[in-house]
């Protein structure tokens, strides 16, 4: 019986770099508008913060079909890929100090990838949110629904 309870316990110490990985999340872009996965979920109780890693597997150059990552409310996608245009290039078709983005990665482009890590606070397990690219004109086919449990 002592044998069973401890390595019940071991099983259960071993699993919790698997709640690490729920808070480490992989999505992938190509040439064409869109984003490997339609949707994303993480947990609240599992993550404090979050580490979005893109990855872009095509070849074109970030300036011809550049992408990036950013999560916004589902409200509030819209408004912020339009102001998004307006920050242009250098602020990664990202608006500089919006606080309607949750977290935004670079653009990049074939062969490159970033990542981002983000906190969790403030999102409410539930909530209406949405993650696209803001590369002018990308935003309307390449978006995906961000999971909050």
């Amino acid at each position: 019986m002592k044998k069973q309870l401890f390595l019940a316990l071991a099983l259960l110490g071993g699993s919790s770099s698997a709640f690490a990985a729920d808070c480490e999340l992989n999505i992938n872009v190509q040439d064409a508008m869109t984003f490997d996965k339609p949707s994303l979920e993480i947990s609240l109780a599992k993550c404090d913060n979050v580490t979005l890693k893109l990855k872009h597997n095509g070849k074109m150059p970030k300036t011809a079909m550049g992408h990036n990552w950013v999560l916004t409310t589902t409200a509030d996608q819209v408004p912020v890929a339009s102001a998004g245009v307006t920050a242009g290039a250098a602020n990664n078709y990202t608006p500089v100090g919006d606080k309607r983005v949750i977290a935004g990665t670079k653009i990049i482009g074939g062969g490159e990838e970033t990542s981002i890590t983000f906190s969790t606070k403030g999102l409410k397990a539930g909530g209406d949110y949405t993650y696209f690219c803001s590369f002018p004109g990308h935003s309307f086919l390449m978006k995906g629904k961000f999971i909050v449990k």
